[in-house]
């Protein structure tokens, strides 16, 4: 009885790990036979659980929805995330779910062994959250983008881009990635043939959702993380310069605040394509490149280079002038 038990535990900790399980496959997870699966299945059922068979040759099953949410199993690690997780998202960029979070949070840490209560506790005893001063994100459309890309379905949206442009997208989704307090979505666009990069917070999705699709090769992670960063400078830069920096790139790429493509010219010369929504604070920005620099084809910011150069000459002056 006691194996029995462990088994239906351990079968139901799969079940939750993914949506879709071949018999096959639990069983050689589990090291039993299919029949067992079957059997277990049924007991689990008994229990209240609702899991779904899947027709056909391959056979399968999924753990269903149902009126009252199942217990969860989470081993240490997970349970540990679960709680900094919710303490984080209590002060997070998702609307709405702030005080919700601090409850889940507080009947989570009643269970916690006292080890694992330890680290938490030491966590929210030194970890400062600052609050989100971003755009937040609809928790149900953050759930609607993460369920697509976990079930291949492609999505359908209204967005609305950085210069208020309304476009109705179709894409394959792949990868939710949160940078800097926003949420960002990385899809392979249908229409445009490429990748790209949308701001869930502008994401409206339409329902249905698009029918499922193969998975393509996705490009290394570090590739990922190239793509998505100038995804999100072209989305969210109003500005935008290329530079040309009197010194290494390899020193350039240590001072930028952000992961930006530097290009080496020549062994003390490279360039560079920042951006802003302001170009008096990528005047600011390249003035703490600590190196000469110069400006191609971008009159804004020559501008404002102009304007910050007799602000700072003034200060100079009144300076010299004051009585010590």
């Amino acid at each position: 009885m006691l194996e029995t038990s462990a088994r239906l535990l351990r079968l139901l900790s799969l079940l939750q790990a993914r949506r879709d399980w071949t018999s096959t496959e639990l069983a050689t997870r589990l090291g039993v036979t299919t029949r067992t699966i079957r059997n277990d299945v049924e007991r689990l059922r008994g229990l209240g659980y609702p899991v779904d068979a899947r027709p056909g040759v391959a056979g399968g099953y999924r753990l269903g929805t149902a009126g009252a949410l199942p217990p969860l199993l989470l081993d240490d690690e997970e349970a540990v995330a679960v709680a900094i997780g919710l303490r984080t998202a209590a002060s997070g960029s998702i609307a709405g779910i702030e005080e919700t979070s601090v409850r889940a949070l507080a009947k989570l840490q009643q269970m916690l062994p006292p080890r694992l209560r330890r680290q938490v506790s030491a966590f929210q005893s030194y970890a400062m959250p600052m609050p989100s001063r971003g755009p937040q994100v609809d928790p149900d459309v953050l759930t609607v983008i993460a369920s697509a890309c976990r079930d291949h379905e492609r999505l359908r949206f209204d967005y609305r881009a950085h210069s208020g442009a309304a476009s109705r997208r179709s894409v394959e989704p792949y990868r939710l990635i949160n940078d800097r307090r926003r949420w960002y979505l990385l899809a392979w666009d249908t229409d445009r043939g490429d990748w790209r990069t949308f701001r869930a917070d502008r994401i409206e999705p339409r329902t249905p959702a698009g029918p499922r699709f193969t998975p393509r090769e996705l490009p290394p992670d570090q590739e990922i993380a190239a793509q998505v960063a100038r995804g999100i400078g072209e989305a969210t830069w109003r500005y935008r310069a290329r530079v040309i920096v009197h010194a290494p790139a390899a020193y350039v790429r240590g001072r930028l605040p952000i992961p930006v493509e530097v290009e080496s010219l020549a062994e003390d010369q490279c360039a560079f394509e920042p951006g802003s929504d302001h170009p008096e604070m990528l005047a600011l920005y390249l003035g703490m490149l600590d190196a000469d620099f110069t400006i191609v084809d971008s009159p804004e910011l020559v501008d404002a280079l102009r304007k910050l150069t007799r602000r700072y000459q003034r200060a100079i002056d009144a300076s010299q002038q004051a009585p010590s």
